[in-house]
């Protein structure tokens, strides 16, 4: 069993078509599964429903910019926690195709798997048990602390998975307990150089082996549409996800 694991692409469409080119080569990926935070920062949130909605062979969960989003759409509370990116996220729900939102309301927050026998949790960050269905406006995310063994341990210390798959904090993390692998392929959309990366989590009867891929991308229109489309708070966008890129005329 072989699994593409991707997380927070971030409305950045020619990222994801590059890794979903490369794991597609591979031809011996039985499934690919989305972490959340599949829109908001990037501009491209149609594009990149659109891609992860038409295919058959990705599982997705939500993320708080998914949810976020989602909220403004239904005419619900934004969460305070993220108010500093309201007027953004405001763009993201008045520019975004109303077709989604109904998708988007599907997606659970969390999925448990058994994969050849080995037990595994996805989820964008960890929700304690009591706040799984929380609305976003009471901030169910909120157990934002920096990813080490010590830490992740505390956080899933209730979770019998063997393998917990997260994303929300953007790079890669790779952590190994006696019972425990807990694994962020990193953000496929936000880096500070043209590089999309994301894993394969290759499950046999045996043990779980992951490996970490990363695609070269050509990511040139994709910087110029934040000034071509106007996109909100733009300049301190592209200069704390995206290393601060500029494309050269």
């Amino acid at each position: 069993m072989k699994m593409g694991l991707i997380a927070d692409i971030h409305g950045n469409a020619p990222a994801l078509r590059a890794v979903l080119q490369d794991l597609d080569k591979r031809q011996d990926i039985d499934q690919i599964l989305c972490l959340g935070d599949m829109i908001g920062i990037g501009p491209d949130t149609n594009e990149v429903l659109e891609i992860l909605f038409s295919r058959t062979d990705i599982a997705m969960i939500t993320g708080n910019h998914d949810e976020a989003v989602l909220a403004l759409l239904k005419d619900e509370q934004h969460p305070l926690s993220h108010s500093h990116a309201r007027e953004h996220h405001q763009w993201i729900a008045d520019t975004m195709d109303n077709r989604f939102i109904s998708n988007l309301e599907r997606l659970p927050r969390t999925i448990h798997q058994n994969l050849n026998g080995h037990s595994v949790l996805f989820t964008h960050y960890h929700i304690e048990n009591t706040k799984l269905f929380d609305h976003i406006s009471l901030d169910p995310f909120s157990n934002i602390v920096e990813p080490s063994l010590e830490n992740l341990t505390e956080l899933f210390k209730d979770s019998e998975a063997e393998l917990i798959c997260f994303g929300h904090h953007h790079p890669l993390h790779f952590f190994e307990s006696e019972s425990t692998i807990y694994l962020n392929p990193g953000s496929l959309g936000c880096n500070s150089k043209p590089i999309a990366p994301y894993a394969i989590v290759d499950a046999s009867q045996d043990k779980i082996k992951v490996s970490f891929e990363e695609v070269i991308y050509d990511n040139t229109s994709f910087l110029s549409s934040y000034d071509l489309l106007q996109v909100p708070n733009r300049e301190f966008i592209i200069n704390a996800f995206h290393g601060n890129q500029r494309v050269k005329f």
